[in-house]
């Protein structure tokens, strides 16, 4: 469930969506298993289904434009200056249009400059963490806030992921992808990414005209603050 799940974030939409996965946090005991698995689930995408986004068969297309392919190569080139490794793809392909390989790098610091930035690129930083705690740290240490996501068949540590010290993001997702179309839930962020909320249970509110009703049922007069005028 994991890879494939990962791998539609991360990949989905050329890497360019707000909703984008940029970061992956995993148990250092499933880590290399983890790994293993992404790479053949990216190998099922790139270079097979490479493609025009018109066409059914295509799966991975193109950036929006030249701009979107310098960000792609400035990171890929700043992840490796910054001690990562390429685990796949980081280059950039030869046909026309503004197309690149979906890249996993591994090997980064979990605070690494770069895996703080935003490039809005197909590109994946695993990081190594050795405790739920240690990966809800990291979670939250960036400025943006927009969605998160957790796999988990723990119970306890679902709670712990959508509780007060759990992700401090907007969307707070369990077993789905970070990125999505759950278009019942209100859709919004927080930190750098902003306030409010929009679409789900929000949307409702704009159509309404809202009134706060207080009714007191009793043959006492009870005023704000306890005071008392007599």
């Amino acid at each position: 469930m994991v890879a494939p799940a990962v791998m539609f974030a991360a990949v989905g939409t050329a890497g360019q969506r707000c909703t984008t996965a940029r970061r992956l946090i995993v148990h250092e005991k499933v880590y290399d298993e983890v790994v293993t698995g992404l790479k053949s689930a990216y190998a099922k995408v790139y270079p097979s289904r490479v493609g025009d986004p018109l066409e059914g068969s295509t799966l991975f297309g193109p950036m929006h434009s030249q701009q979107g392919v310098d960000l792609y190569k400035k990171a890929v080139s700043d992840a490796l200056q910054q001690g990562g490794k390429l685990e796949f793809g980081g280059q950039v392909v030869d046909r026309p249009g503004y197309f690149v390989a979906p890249a996993i790098v591994t090997g980064l610091a979990h605070d690494a400059e770069i895996v703080h930035r935003e490039t809005f690129a197909p590109i994946l930083y695993v990081l190594k963490a050795k405790s739920v705690d240690e990966a809800i740290s990291w979670n939250n240490e960036v400025k943006a806030g927009l969605s998160s996501s957790l796999f988990t068949g723990n119970l306890a540590n679902i709670f712990k992921w959508m509780g007060p010290k759990g992700s401090d993001c907007g969307i707070v997702n369990v077993n789905i992808p970070t990125s999505g179309a759950e278009i019942g839930g209100a859709f919004g962020g927080e930190k750098q990414t902003g306030g409010g909320r929009e679409s789900g249970s929000d949307a409702w509110k704009q159509y309404c005209r809202r009134s706060t009703c207080t009714i007191n049922y009793s043959k006492d007069l009870p005023l704000a603050q306890g005071i008392k005028f007599e």
